[in-house]
């Protein structure tokens, strides 16, 4: 029962969080604008969510984005052991779309720092972490 309340209680804090959405648009936009050709957006499953799904030239690349409007700590820092972990289950399960000859993939993160009133500070870090599958 109380994942239920988790989940239920997470969809409503995504739903009311524009800086978050705003985060994502940006990040797509961002991406777009490196050459990414973005392929889904909250590709979301029993397993968890991935919040952007794009491709750089042949390598599927599945990115965690993190909105916030401060820096301390890093919106870096605050992709746990547990948040890899479930990203990389949600990215199994999109790959297994593809049979036995699946693309070439790796995790990034995008980090935008947007502080009330200021322009957005954004991080982008490539193979931010290994798969844990």
């Amino acid at each position: 029962m109380w994942d239920w309340v988790k989940k239920w209680l997470a969809a409503r804090r995504r739903a009311s969080d524009p800086l978050g959405q705003r985060g994502e648009n940006l990040a797509a936009s961002f991406l777009r604008n490196q050459g990414f050709k973005i392929i889904a957006r909250n590709f979301r499953c029993e397993l968890g969510e991935v919040d952007i799904i794009a491709r750089d030239g042949a390598t599927l690349v599945f990115v965690e984005v993190k909105t916030r409007a401060y820096d301390d700590p890093t919106p870096e820092e605050q992709i746990n052991a547990q948040k890899r972990h479930q990203l990389t289950k949600a990215a199994r399960l999109y790959l297994s779309r593809y049979g036995p000859h699946q693309p070439p993939a790796r995790f990034d993160v995008v980090a935008i720092v947007w502080p009330r009133g200021r322009e957005a500070q954004i991080r982008h870090t490539p193979n931010a972490f290994e798969a844990t599958f």
